[in-house]
């Protein structure tokens, strides 16, 4: 509890049990006052002994004192139903004059035993020393200071404590006379909360109230908090207090406030959409900004500034935007009021943190920006395969109506962190896994042993299978086998197979996979260095080669292709002194000249590859030829893995447009016009399918392709990139390379392709449980059937997206089952199975269903959904669809959820109230709205990564990280420095004296504010003006410790990311800044794009039209 109401506190409790004559049960009248100097607080309600549902009145008032807030108000919680009553007070702006002045520079107060104060809370959280207070406090509905309404008994799910609802009034309005809020809750027919114990509570919904100013009829902010009661599970750390509740890059607030939330006021008010106006640059430096008259009041809820947070920055301005270009009109809506993806993040980490077990059915997951370290105990990790909803409905109607889909995203190759156990590999021997003999699921956690053991239920199909007598084992008293902690596939969520050769292709086991470089050596690619630099570090990449888990030495041979015109092969056999080189002139019908010695073992072949990287380099230095190749390259390739009779992958270093004479000829076709226009699918589809047929060949060999573009002009990558979406393979995109400036970036992003774990001539295969099945499947692949994914190859980076539809009804006790088993081979040859299985609830209540969304995963599944719609559909029609689906998944909310509200309000449930800053920040990507500005290759690029990217990437694509790396000038000992926590991306979060990183995963910025020291200038770039650094200059390596956390940082970002970034220097006011702009997006596009505030008000004005 706060000093301050520790001064004077009594209590007084009367208990008095009557009964009820006419409900004929026995009721329990209990009464708590809770008094101090400045706070009252009195509690009253009727408890039935048989039925111990609440039926609560609680009232709060607060006193008008300096230390306590100006406000006068009472709840009243009945049921489920929440109504704020605003009393009329005369002497408003009397109590404002009276609170005290505030200091600029005030540090932000310190938290203690983890809790956090805000003025917007009434009761104060409750420290270990006073327990016994908080335990009584508990006997009222209240847990860490937050209120915890009733919930009807007969919708509790055993294990599952009630969910509360808590409102919270906006800051800044003044008191409407007479006037009741009734604040949205949940009918008491529905079921309770989807929270489980093994996670602090979450947030009930978020609730935007209409303002009388609005120009959009948007309301002021109400954002309902509701927490449930700690409860700590098995294998969590211990959650001690309440949630920060200050949203991110808010000033410290005025006063020592329990941390209740209470409810204030806020005047706030909407603009129109403009333009951004030009910058305005604040002088204020190395001063803090706190809460005072006419500065933003904080956002209720959320947690207070801490000290070294990254928006309230020793020496830094972040309380007032300092660099600002947002139009700023006297009456406005503050962006900062809005509900913040930073601040989700942080609560998520703060309270998600620590082990996550999987041995709950229908357990959503922590964010995936979230540190945690999964325990398989009976469903896969989220890292290898999350949900759209943990909660599925039970009808068609009801899925149609709530809008939300039911999707999977699958990253069967996830990386697990390094304390994190490794999936178990099972070797079954000759009898090969054992499978329901219906639905041929693999056996797992699903399957039920009956008969003694002599047979099992697999409960996706409901099918009998007999056990086979190899496997065979008898149960316990339990019905459990009695082998079962010795049987991985029988307790574990993931695992392996090692399978016998009935899973091989012509049933035989395969040979280790083959690596083939296939290097464009025209004019292009000579001048710029590539060949050179290929060349030069190839035994170094070599050495890069993926191994198997426990071995040394990788199995993997390799081989290498040149080509311009014509197409040459080289013999690396290991008894030759020097390589062999044999030309293909014939490119209309390539054959493979080589029988023996085209593939080798690196280690054994080193000198004669030693050689050919010599000689390469030497005999192509002279060429003059520009036009060349590409299709008979790759079908080279191709038919040197097939002759080997091996699966692998191809590194192909392609330079131009191939516009020789050969199959696959491509003209240019070049109108970058058309982009952004009604017309701009036939520049995204390609202009020939040879590519797409060549793509399907190399996935019936096992042959995956990764394209490495180094262009100066258009090459046509929807129509070349053909080859790498069918296959599975990847793009890399280098345009105007230049060795010494794209050097690095390239190699790094080779060695990465050629090290990372990747699995070759893989089949993935989806079963749901009876009621379901997969339809849909999004991602770059081949499907010769509709159930069956087909790849070439598959990496760590990349995941598919699977929409899963009813068939009929689904029974609520038995809820919805998956199960995922991919076939593969390894890199050191071995056929295997991996299986991923998990199990998910179902409901035909739709508070269930919203609280049960991931809108991480909702995010990705939308992405790479909108990508294939674009290419059939015009981008305006697109967005237009995405818009209006995200309107009725929130319309719907507001129409089952919300027992009562104004008609002006927006609610928005908290599991996914930040869909629609993500919806139009997926509307805004470079992906989705390039225009004229971006080029087609590019456009198609961008494409291709969310298509292809897992939900980390996506996420981080759609909202970049705005990262203040000024902050590191404290830090003194590398081992303390860590990556910045993020701020919101908006150019208001710029400081003039500051300096920035913004990155997306595809381009990477450094903003520099020209009132930046010149102490940071010299320990980063060695000199003293801000002029000495200009767009691509590179941060030199100085021994200094502000310049080796920089390069820590950078680089613990760049590891974050698949593809590797360059860096590009941006000076405050240079042109280079407008193009930086465009990924700030919760402003205003440059494009005339909506803002986060714009896009609300648009989506609000939506769905009032959807409700009426």
């Amino acid at each position: 509890m706060d000093k301050w109401l520790m001064n004077k506190r009594t209590f007084e409790t009367t208990e008095d049990e009557h009964s009820t004559s006419n409900l004929n049960i026995k009721r329990k009248k209990v009464t708590r006052k809770y008094d101090s100097e400045y706070l009252k607080i009195g509690f009253s309600w009727n408890e039935d002994i048989d039925d111990p549902r609440p039926q609560c009145i609680i009232c709060y008032e607060m006193l008008a004192n300096e230390k306590v807030n100006d406000l006068r108000s009472a709840f009243k919680l009945h049921i489920c139903t929440i109504i704020l009553v605003e009393r009329e007070m005369n002497n408003y702006s009397q109590f404002a004059q009276e609170r005290p002045p505030q200091h600029d520079g005030a540090p932000p107060r310190s938290q203690q035993n983890g809790q956090h104060n805000s003025s917007a809370n009434y009761v104060p959280s409750y420290n270990q020393a006073e327990r016994p207070l908080n335990d009584q406090f508990s006997q009222l509905g209240f847990n860490n200071g937050r209120s915890q309404p009733p919930v009807p008994n007969n919708t509790l799910q055993p294990g599952f404590p009630p969910q509360p609802y808590s409102t919270l009034q906006q800051p800044g309005f003044p008191p409407q006379p007479n006037s009741i809020l009734q604040q949205p809750g949940f009918p008491p027919r529905q079921n309770s909360t989807l929270q489980h114990p093994e996670f602090p509570s979450q947030p009930n919904n978020s609730t935007l109230q209409q303002s009388g100013f609005s120009q959009y009829n948007f309301p002021n902010l109400i954002l309902q908090q509701s927490t449930f009661p700690p409860q700590q599970q098995q294998g969590f750390p211990p959650q001690s207090g309440s949630l920060p509740s200050q949203q991110m890059g808010f000033p410290p607030q005025t006063g020592n406030l329990p941390s209740q939330q209470a409810p204030q006021q806020q005047c706030l008010t909407s603009q129109q959409p403009q333009h951004p106006q030009q910058p305005v640059y604040s002088q204020q430096q190395n001063s803090f900004h706190p809460q005072h008259r006419g500065y933003p009041p904080q956002q209720p809820g959320y947690p207070p500034q801490q000290p070294g947070y990254p928006t309230q920055q020793p020496g830094f301005n972040q309380g007032t935007p300092a660099y600002m270009s947002q139009p700023t009109p006297s009456r406005r809506l503050d962006p900062d009021q809005m509900p913040s993806p930073v601040q989700v993040i942080y609560d998520d980490q703060l309270s998600k943190s620590g082990l996550f077990l999987t041995n709950q059915r229908g357990l959503v997951p922590p964010l995936v920006t979230t540190d945690f370290t999964v325990q398989d105990s009976g469903n896969a990790s989220p890292r290898l395969i999350r949900s759209t909803m943990y909660c599925v409905p039970i009808t068609t109607d009801i899925m149609k109506e709530i809008s939300v889909p039911f999707g999977l995203v699958i990253s069967p190759l996830a990386k697990v962190k390094p304390d994190e156990y490794p999936l178990p590999i099972i070797d079954t021997g000759e009898i090969g896994p054992v499978r329901c003999k219906r639905c041929k699921a693999y056996m797992s956690p699903f399957m039920r042993f009956i008969y003694g053991g002599k047979h099992f239920t697999c409960l996706l199909c409901k099918s009998i299978t007999e056990v086979p007598v190899e496997y065979f084992q008898h149960l316990d008293h339990t019905g459990q086998r009695i082998d079962l902690s010795e049987r991985p596939e029988l307790g574990f969520g993931s695992y392996e197979f090692i399978v016998p050769k009935e899973y091989c292709r012509k049933e035989m086991q395969p040979k280790p996979p083959a690596y083939i470089f296939v290097i464009d050596v025209s004019y292009n690619n000579i001048k710029s260095g590539l060949v050179k630099l290929i060349c030069a570090f190839m035994k170094e990449l070599l050495t890069q080669l993926p191994t198997e888990l426990g071995n040394e030495k990788s199995k993997i041979r390799v081989g290498f292709i040149t080509y311009d015109t014509t197409i040459h092969f080289y013999n690396l056999k290991e008894t030759l002194a020097v390589p062999q080189m044999m030309i293909v002139g014939d490119t209309s019908e390539v054959f493979m000249p080589l029988v023996d010695g085209f593939l080798c073992d690196p280690e054994q072949s080193s000198q004669v590859i030693d050689a050919l990287m010599e000689q390469i380099p030497t005999h192509f230095n002279e060429t003059r030829i520009t036009e060349t190749i590409l299709l008979p390259a790759i079908k080279a390739g191709k038919e040197a893995l097939k002759n080997a009779d091996c699966c692998g992958k191809l590194f192909v270093f392609h330079s131009s447009l191939p516009i020789a004479e050969a199959p696959g000829k491509l003209r240019n076709r070049e109108d970058r016009k058309l982009l952004a226009t009604d017309k701009e699918k036939t520049m995204l589809n390609p202009q020939t399918n040879v590519y797409k047929e060549l793509g399907e060949e190399c996935v019936q060999v096992g042959c995956s392709v990764d394209l490495f573009i180094t262009n100066n002009s258009f090459i046509d990558l929807p129509t070349i990139g053909q080859i790498s979406k069918i296959s599975g393979g990847e793009i890399f995109k280098y345009t105007y390379f230049q060795a010494e400036v794209d050097g690095q970036r390239f190699l790094s992003d080779l060695k990465h392709d050629i090290s990372r774990p990747t699995v070759f001539d893989a089949v993935i295969r989806v079963r749901t449980s009876t009621g379901t099945r997969p339809t849909d499947f999004y991602g770059h692949f081949f499907m010769s059937n509709s159930i069956e994914v087909e790849l070439a190859a598959i990496d760590c980076d990349k995941a598919i997206a699977i929409e899963v539809k009813h068939e009929d009804k689904l029974d609520e006790h038995d809820g919805v089952l998956v199960q995922t088993a991919m076939l593969y081979t390894s890199c050191s040859g071995q056929r295997r199975v991996r299986v991923l299985n998990l199990s998910l609830r179902s409901s035909g209540q739709m508070d269930e269903l919203y609280r049960s969304c991931d809108l991480d995963t909702i995010m990705n599944f939308f992405g790479k959904q909108v990508m294939f719609k674009i290419l059939e559909s015009s981008g305006r029609q697109v967005k237009e669809a995405i818009t209006n689906k995200t309107t009725q998944i929130i319309a719907t909310y507001r129409k089952h959820c919300v027992s009562s509200s104004l008609d002006a309000q927006l609610i928005l449930p908290e599991r996914i109230k930040l869909m629609p800053l993500y919806v139009n920040c997926l509307i805004k990507c470079d992906a989705m709205s390039g225009g004229p500005d971006l080029t087609v290759d590019d456009r198609w690029f961008n494409m291709h990564l969310v298509i292809t990217a897992d939900i980390p990437t996506t996420l981080g694509y759609f909202y970049p990280r705005l990262i203040p790396i000024h902050t590191l000038a404290d830090k003194k000992l590398l081992d303390d420095v860590s990556i910045p926590d993020q701020l919101r991306c908006s150019i208001e979060k710029f400081a003039e004296n500051g300096a920035y990183i913004l990155e997306n995963g595809v381009y990477m910025f450094m903003w520099l504010g020209m009132g930046v020291s010149q102490t940071f200038l010299s320990d980063v770039f060695g000199c003293k003006n801000i002029t000495c650094t200009t767009v691509h200059s590179a941060i030199p390596v100085l021994d200094n410790p502000l310049n080796k956390a920089i390069h820590h940082v950078l680089s613990k970002i760049q590891k974050q990311r698949s593809h590797t970034m360059r860096l590009v220097i941006v000076q405050q006011k240079n042109k280079i800044e407008t193009i930086m702009r465009n990924y700030l997006v919760e402003d205003h596009g440059t494009d005339n794009s909506l803002s986060y505030v714009e896009f609300l008000c648009h989506m609000h004005k939506d769905i009032l039209d959807f409700l009426s």
